[in-house]
């Protein structure tokens, strides 16, 4: 026994001594390990992913808001079931959006690399826009991930920005050349300001910019110009068979007034816009400097239709065969090129307290409406107001055509494009470094020359059953309703709104505001309308 703690002591003595040992050949201090490097190349907030020369910054920001009498992010109700003011109709909505972005950049010999995406996650309330009648028939839909899937336990998510920048170029979905830094927010938070362009929300480009030195670049840009990059509202083929809505209308001013239902009785438009065929070319001039920004800017937009036939009116479905069939030998318009210009401007440092600025700009367009009527996503294809027995009407397009059947001697009459113009501006002001305020306002507005009215009002509505009369025009034969003696049919029509947000700032990177907005359509149209009811009133 003696002998064997004796070797069972002998042995923790000699692993005390190797443990001695061993503690004797380290450092005194072990090297922390850098698992995060700053990136100070590029500005705050960029750090070096580990193992790479790349940097990358995580950003983002949360969002929640409520809009009384209004779609989300104060979106007027300027037409639908909030037009309307009926039951069916949200009176108010909601949003809550967490948006989180990507920005990467690495030094090559050839230049930056930079990468940028955007992804949006949120929820609103069910048929946001305006009502849950409209909503009812659109929204089953979303759970195949065809419209935003607003229901209990889902929401969406949306792409705003997903793009590379490399030696000048920009290739992806970006911001157009043709925008504003500020796009369509001068000092509001409401989405739908209208007067000017807006792609806050992304499409899809190849851009170069050059940059010339003291502030002073220019841009060249391709931008889509398909449907979903919102680069183009819609073409009326006037030969449609146009929606006669449930309606008696009475006299009301300069209004056209209605008692009983409020259908989209003439407004009720489809699209006759052919495929993607020519992309829009913009482009941009700009100084930028430390007294404020001036830019100029242009677009050439392709007005493309689809036949000479009735194929592409309202009520019918495209390529259902039935209606399609044979709508190729019917021939088509031919295609026409409009346009828009922009001016803008920013002014800083101005005398009323520090940081405070303004901003406006002013555009003009033909047969490129969208370029003037603003918003990142897509302008109603008819604005349409009721007040008690009081309604205003405004038809939004690029183009207006008409073509007939062979049985009616194919008369066609080609693209009459329409014209726009727009402006917007905001005055910023800081109160302190918690609280600011921002007076803003938009207004644009839409006009058709002869030809185009005469298609309008004598083909497409007298299609609808309405039988137009006075200011020029006169159409017989509709048996759904007529217009008044001394009546004027004109498509054309004013929209502005003036709005006011002011803004609590507590803490850093934290905000809440309020805002009020006020929107009023001036329509064209004048006098009184009688509709024939065909079904239940609302």
């Amino acid at each position: 026994m003696k002998m064997v703690k004796s070797l069972l002591l002998g042995s923790a003595a000699g692993l005390l001594a190797m443990g001695g040992a061993q503690a004797a050949d380290l450092p005194v201090k072990a090297k922390a390990v850098e698992y995060v490097r700053i990136c100070s190349l590029y500005g705050a907030g960029f750090f070096y992913i580990p193992g790479t020369d790349t940097c990358i910054k995580l950003g983002g920001y949360l969002r929640a808001d409520l809009t009384i009498n209004g779609g989300i992010y104060d979106g007027p109700f300027w037409n639908g079931e909030g037009g309307i003011r009926d039951r069916y109709a949200n009176f108010y909505n909601d949003r809550s959006r967490l948006a989180l972005t990507i920005d990467t950049r690495t030094a090559t010999e050839y230049g930056v690399v930079r990468t940028f995406g955007q992804a949006d996650f949120q929820f609103s309330s069910f048929g946001s826009t305006s009502s849950i009648g409209v909503a009812a028939s659109v929204n089953p839909g979303a759970t195949q991930g065809q419209v935003n899937n607003d229901t209990a336990g889902n929401g969406y998510v949306a792409v705003e920005f997903a793009f590379v920048q490399f030696a000048g170029f920009t290739f992806g979905k970006s911001a157009s050349a043709y925008a504003t830094p500020w796009h369509g927010y001068p000092g509001n938070n409401t989405s739908f300001l209208t007067g000017t362009y807006d792609s806050v929300t992304g499409i899809n480009n190849i851009q170069y910019t050059w940059q010339f030195g003291n502030g002073v670049s220019a841009t060249l840009g391709i931008d889509e110009s398909g449907a979903q990059a919102f680069n183009r509202t819609q073409i009326i083929n006037a030969v449609g068979t146009g929606q006669l809505g449930n309606t008696v209308l009475g006299a009301s001013g300069g209004n056209i007034g209605f008692s009983g239902a409020a259908s989209s009785f003439i407004t009720g438009v489809g699209t006759a816009y052919g495929g993607n065929s020519v992309p829009d070319f913009v482009g941009n001039v700009r100084v930028d400097q430390a007294w404020g920004l001036f830019q100029i800017s242009g677009a050439i937009h392709d007005n493309h239709a689809g036949y000479f036939t009735n194929a592409n009116d309202v009520g019918t479905t495209f390529n259902n065969g039935q209606n399609q069939a044979g709508a190729v030998n019917f021939g088509h318009p031919d295609d026409k090129y409009g346009g828009a210009v922009m001016a803008a401007l920013q002014i800083k440092n101005i005398p009323t307290g520090a940081g405070d600025d303004i901003k406006m700009s002013g555009s003009w367009s033909l047969g490129a409406s969208h370029y003037v009527l603003g918003t990142s996503s897509p302008d109603p294809s008819s604005f349409d107001i009721y007040k008690g027995t009081r309604f205003a009407m405004g038809v939004v397009t690029d183009s207006i055509y008409s073509g007939t059947s062979v049985s009616n001697g194919n008369v066609a009459t080609q693209l009459q494009l329409t014209r726009g113009w727009g402006f917007q501006g905001a005055f910023n002001h800081n109160w302190d470094p918690y609280w600011s305020t921002s007076l803003f306002g938009g207004i644009a507005g839409l006009s058709y020359n002869q030809t185009a009215k005469q298609l309008y009002c004598n083909t497409y509505v007298a299609n609808a059953g309405i039988a137009v009369r006075g200011g020029g025009v006169t159409s017989g034969g509709g048996t759904g309703g007529v217009f008044g003696a001394g009546s004027i049919c004109d498509p054309g029509f004013t929209i502005s709104e003036i709005g006011l947000v002011t803004r609590w700032t507590p803490v850093k990177n934290l905000t809440f505001s309020a805002e009020v907005l006020y929107a009023y359509l001036k329509t064209n149209m004048s006098g009184t309308i009688t509709g024939a009811p065909t079904a239940r009133l609302r």
